[in-house]
């Protein structure tokens, strides 16, 4: 009934790789989201909200929301740039460096599996399309 449909299949495959990377981050006490949001901070130390929101592809309120949870659980630092006085800077508390090559391999594991079960070409050639489709209708 929805085989053309792009809503409808992005949106199941999207359900399937929420409980992949679920499974994944549960060891670290973490959401995808937020594991995604802390592995951006750790590779970009002193990020602004802004530019993480940005480099995500979410709204400045869930990016937000998303921080004030790593914030809780002592992942990470938000400090005022100075500026406007809304706008601060995020750095990766001790905590996070230390699981920082624990969440990628655990991330770099799930993807591994997909690229065996898809074959890395089609892998990379949907990832593409993806990023492609998503750019033309922003």
């Amino acid at each position: 009934m929805f085989d053309h449909c792009l809503y409808f299949n992005t949106t199941a495959l999207a359900r399937v790789l929420e409980r992949e990377w679920t499974r994944a981050f549960k060891p670290f006490g973490l959401t995808p989201s937020q594991a995604f949001m802390l592995r951006a901070i750790l590779v970009r130390p002193g990020l602004l909200q802004s530019e993480l929101a940005r480099e995500l592809v979410i709204s400045r309120p869930t990016a937000t929301r998303s921080l004030d949870g790593l914030q809780k659980l002592a992942l990470i630092d938000r400090r005022a740039t100075g500026g406007d006085g809304r706008e601060c800077a995020v750095f990766p508390e001790l905590a996070a460096r230390a699981m920082h090559d624990d969440l990628d391999a655990a991330s770099g594991a799930v993807t591994a599996r997909l690229k065996q079960l898809l074959e890395p070409e089609q892998f990379a050639a949907i990832v593409g399309s993806l990023k492609q489709a998503r750019a033309a209708v922003v």
